[in-house]
């Protein structure tokens, strides 16, 4: 071979030598993990001899120490945290360790470690409160007793503790009554049945009665029941509250039969409780029944819905009480500040209410925007797009732990390579995070890259906050579907992230997020034959599936984008039937929708839209001619519907 080819055979080969060590690492490592989920420790050792000097020797360690587990000692913790103090897999590892001390019920040594913990879950506060009554009962008791008391869900494994709280008579019957309720309350049968799992039989309501107010409470109100009996009161206030979530009206009606055998209390609760779910219902109706309700407090998510009844009615008096009425916290959430605003406004305290959009106007996203259109040019100047410099670069990826986790990204165990990127730039300044974001822009983790730009406080770069990947292809679908594409691009940015491998727990996949039934419609509307599921995965058929849908959506709501992205969340069937009454500007419209996820998708993917607006750099359309005037809720099809057909989708 002649030496010229030689030299340049051995640079190809150095050239490539890097990406071949990297798949050998990359099979490697996962190949470990695997071993370490099935609980295999030969395997596992076969592969984690390989990678002795890898750069995710962290996670190697942290695997084997977890498969012996049981064999460890507080020496072999407190080494690996002392090695690995700059990974998030020693806060991990030292909660692992607790959980297992718990289980053998070494409480010396599990409460000294627990007091070195910041934010312990509630399963590791049981375990401590656990320990405290074996070893130092007064200290335990106060606060235990308290979660008992708390409306919060309390997880199966804390029944060990409350066990043993009911057995000592720590715990009382009317503890038992009270979690009961707190768990009907919020449907959750499971632990309201567990309350009394710890009283001496008989039970004091039965299985059988508990299903049927559950799931026929109109049949369950009908029947005979004494109200002398603590249960029935109990089980006759669940029905009550159970067919509000259905049929509000029903529930009052019902209710004004029942509530002369009440307290008046409890007569007052039930009528806070009905008129929240007639307002989530746009029951005009609610004002009245909130009315019912007297001086009885209202808790934040009640006088939310109470202001959503106002808004709907125009009656900004109740909007601007309700609102004052709430928590501080409550009161200091976004929507109820500008809502607030647009109260004073109406009720002519211009300058209350500007004061409250000045300070609403310096955030980026929904209510932001809207501040910012109600003081038009006295708004706060758009942020510049700081870019940072190779220089910056080059020291954040040089990061342990920015490294770690590209490269678990690329290997494919993203939840790993998350963990590791939050842990990594939890106190990074804005410089270093636009750095980081850039660094996962560049390694196509565009999740990644988005999340870790909105963490900014000063400095801003909305190209890296507004990806637009994709954008030939995307391009020529909106074009052929006549849809807008700074809206389409906010809706799958709020959809996927652009992560065109995303599933949903529910099983919609790709950068649209379609659902497998929604899909296999599509394909035969398009004459796709042979179609898989799995080709949701393909950007170009995720993008032109998902606009096609999108476009039939669109023409079934009568050509709103706003009904559009309600229904492609919820279906289109709920977004016309969430229109109120009366026609109503579309901010109030996305304010009343009542499923709160997708309230919150509505208000994101239209900030959205507004920045990819600019991003595209057209006009400034502002956000509340985006969201439009919503027509009232009439029977039948719309008639803006330009489809012709109310014809039903998937």
């Amino acid at each position: 071979m002649r030496p010229i080819c030689a030299r340049l055979l051995l640079g190809c080969l150095l050239l490539f030598l890097p990406y071949a060590v990297m798949a050998d690492e990359g099979s490697d490592v996962v190949a470990a993990h695997d071993a370490y989920r099935v609980g295999d420790s030969v395997r596992f050792e076969h592969f984690a001899a390989r990678l002795h000097h890898s750069i995710l020797r962290p996670y190697i360690d942290y695997w084997r120490i977890n498969l012996n587990l049981q064999q460890a000692s507080n020496a072999d913790i407190d080494a690996f945290v002392a090695n690995h103090d700059d990974s998030p897999l020693a806060a991990r590892l030292q909660v692992d360790w607790l959980r297992q001390l718990a289980r053998q019920q070494n409480w010396p040594d599990f409460l000294v470690r627990y007091a070195k913990q910041e934010n312990p879950d509630i399963e590791l506060q049981c375990d401590a409160w656990q320990g405290q009554l074996a070893m130092k009962p007064a200290e335990a008791e106060p606060q235990a007793v308290a979660l008992w008391r708390s409306a919060r869900p309390v997880p199966a494994s804390c029944n060990t503790l409350f066990g043993q709280m009911f057995a000592s008579h720590q715990l009382t019957q009317q503890d038992a009554w009270l979690h009961f309720r707190h768990a009907l309350a919020t449907m959750d049968i499971a632990s309201a049945q567990t309350s009394f799992d710890w009283l001496p039989p008989p039970l004091p309501v039965s299985l059988s009665r508990l299903e049927q107010a559950q799931a026929d409470p109109v049949a369950f109100l009908a029947g005979t029941h004494d109200l002398q009996q603590r249960a029935d009161q109990e089980l006759v206030r669940f029905a009550i509250e159970r067919l509000s979530r259905k049929d509000a009206q029903s529930s009052a009606a019902s209710w004004q039969t029942w509530q002369q055998h009440f307290d008046p209390q409890t007569r007052a609760k039930l009528w806070a409780v009905i008129a929240t779910q007639a307002a989530r219902q746009h029951l005009p109706q609610s004002q009245q029944w909130f009315a019912l309700a007297g001086s009885q407090p209202l808790d934040d998510d009640q006088l939310g819905w109470k202001v959503r009844a106002a808004l709907l009615a125009g009656d900004w008096t109740t909007v601007h009480k309700s609102i004052l009425a709430m928590s501080d916290a409550g009161r200091a959430l976004p929507e109820w500040r500008y809502w607030l605003a647009r109260s004073e406004s109406n009720l002519g305290h211009t300058q209350a209410a500007n004061l409250i959009w000045l300070s609403l106007s310096h955030q980026f996203d929904f209510y932001g925007l809207l501040a910012q259109e109600e003081l038009g040019a006295v708004a706060s100047a758009p942020a510049i797009n700081y870019a940072v410099s190779g220089e910056e670069l080059d020291t954040v990826g040089q990061l342990p732990g920015i490294r770690r986790a590209l490269m678990l990204h690329e290997f494919g165990l993203r939840l790993e390579a998350l963990r590791e990127w939050r842990f990594a730039i939890r106190n990074f300044s804005d410089r270093q995070l636009l750095a980081a974001a850039e660094l996962a822009r560049r390694h196509r983790w565009l999740d990644c890259a988005i999340n870790t730009a909105d963490r900014t406080r000063q400095l801003h770069n909305f190209n890296l906050r507004f990806l637009t990947p994709y954008r030939d292809v995307a391009g020529i679908y909106a074009n052929q579907y006549g849809l807008d594409e700074a809206w389409v691009y906010g809706l799958i940015r709020q959809e996927s992230r652009f992560v065109s491998i995303a599933r949903s727990g529910a099983g919609a996949s790709g950068l649209m997020q379609i659902m497998p039934s929604t899909a296999h419609w599509i394909a035969h509307r398009l004459g796709v034959r042979h179609f898989r599921v799995s080709r949701l995965e393909q950007p170009d058929i995720s993008l032109h599936f998902g606009m096609y849908y999108l476009k039939q959506v669109l023409q079934r709501v009568g050509d709103s984008d706003l009904l559009a992205t309600a229904a492609y969340n919820a279906g289109p069937n709920r977004a016309l039937r969430w229109r109120p009454p009366q026609a109503v500007e579309g901010a109030i419209y996305a304010e009343t929708i009542p499923f709160s996820e997708t309230r919150d998708y509505v208000k994101k993917v239209f900030a959205n839209a507004v920045f990819y607006d600019r991003q595209f750099n057209r006009d400034n359309i502002s956000l509340k001619s985006m969201l439009g005037q919503i027509p009232s809720n009439v029977p039948g099809c719309p008639d803006t519907s330009s489809a012709g057909s109310c014809g039903t989708l998937p």
